[in-house]
């Protein structure tokens, strides 16, 4: 069964609604449609000098998605969500700069010059090779979030996957090396609650600095 669950809804209701949704209706299907939608969404996210560090695997369909169980770890939710998104970050990101950059000079929104000191910034920062990979974690956690968002706000359950074989994942999907798993996403309609979960204090996790 097909379905789009699109709706309006306001941004705090969304956060509040997210949760980590383990259990979902085998039988409802996403169209690529809406995950595509999904994902524009998502690579509206902030990024280190708009680099853009993700890529994403979208893993659609149950053959496909039996594919990915044994490497999830047989998590039923793998194959009962209507989709699995794996996110990567992008260990070569510095070879996006003359793309998003260009257009810029292009249309007269940046100077050459500009685009130059940016680019001289952009290689030396990816000549050592743990800011790379911390860059491509790190910005792709952040597009990870907000497809999570973007999802429940379409009227979709998702949950972050951590718990997979990278190495196996790269290697049974032909990922290039250019590109480091960070996480899967599952996509679905739940037909169960989320388990209850609680939230540290403010004060536990804020520190105020104000002198």
């Amino acid at each position: 069964m097909a379905t789009s669950m699109e709706t309006a809804k306001d941004f705090f209701t969304v956060v509040d609604e997210r949760q980590s949704i383990r259990k979902y209706d085998p039988t409802v299907t996403i169209s690529k449609e809406e995950l595509s939608d999904i994902i524009k969404t998502a690579c509206k996210a902030p990024s280190a000098w708009n680099l853009q560090h993700w890529h994403f695997v979208v893993i659609r369909g149950k053959e496909a998605q039996q594919r990915l169980l044994p490497i999830a770890y047989n998590q039923q939710q793998i194959v009962d969500s209507s989709a699995v998104i794996a996110v990567l970050g992008d260990l070569e990101a510095n070879e996006n700069t003359d793309a998003v950059y260009d257009p810029l000079v292009n249309e007269g929104h940046m100077t050459k010059e500009v685009k130059e000191i940016l680019a001289g910034q952009i290689k030396s920062a990816y000549e050592n090779k743990q800011y790379a990979r911390d860059a491509a974690f790190s910005n792709a956690s952040l597009a990870a979030m907000q497809l999570m968002l973007a999802a429940t706000a379409k009227g979709w359950a998702t949950c972050a996957i951590g718990g997979f074989n990278a190495e196996q994942f790269m290697s049974e999907f032909n990922i290039s090396k250019r590109y480091v798993p960070v996480m899967l996403i599952t996509v679905g309609k739940s037909i169960a609650p989320a388990h209850r979960s609680t939230r540290l204090p403010l004060e536990t996790i804020t520190t105020w600095i104000e002198k």
